[in-house]
């Protein structure tokens, strides 16, 4: 019986971890879809009326990232955008890292490192799944750059 018991819950970690590292890039625009969802309801929108809004600004939010990403030639500003959905994800990674580090580490110093390593990481797979997302526009293909010869 404890033998499952420490099997399944290896299996709820590493799906805790997978969907953390899949859901990533998503932290800017659920943010978003929240905001509107509530201001929407607050103002009297109603539960439907809500959700319709909060659906709206989330699909917008993460278009919008996308093809201003997929768009600007400065890499400037190709940084700005993919810094503006990486940075929350690595606050949600920390949080979440540090959450599951408190469960198996007793040092208050392991758990922060632990904490900071889950945020670089999950920050670096939002970032690449930003970059990634938005190569040319619709085709799905990561970004390239094309090389001209000087001649």
């Amino acid at each position: 019986m404890i033998i499952i018991g420490v099997i399944l819950s290896a299996v709820g970690i590493g799906l805790s971890c997978w969907l953390l590292f899949t859901l990533a890039v998503y932290a800017v625009p659920f943010a978003a879809s929240l905001t509107a969802g509530l201001a929407a309801f607050h103002s009297g929108a109603g539960v439907i009326g809500a959700l319709v809004v909060g659906i709206v600004a989330g699909t917008i939010t993460l278009g919008a990232g996308q093809v201003a990403f997929a768009v600007a030639r400065s890499p400037l500003i190709r940084t700005a955008v993919a810094l503006l959905f990486a940075t929350p994800a690595a606050v949600a990674g920390y949080h979440a890292t540090l959450a599951l580090a408190r469960v198996g580490v007793s040092s208050q110093g392991w758990r922060q490192a632990f904490a900071i390593i889950g945020a670089i990481l999950v920050g670096g797979t939002a970032w690449g799944r930003m970059t990634f997302l938005t190569g040319a526009l619709g085709s799905g293909k990561p970004a390239t750059r094309v090389r001209h010869s000087r001649c």
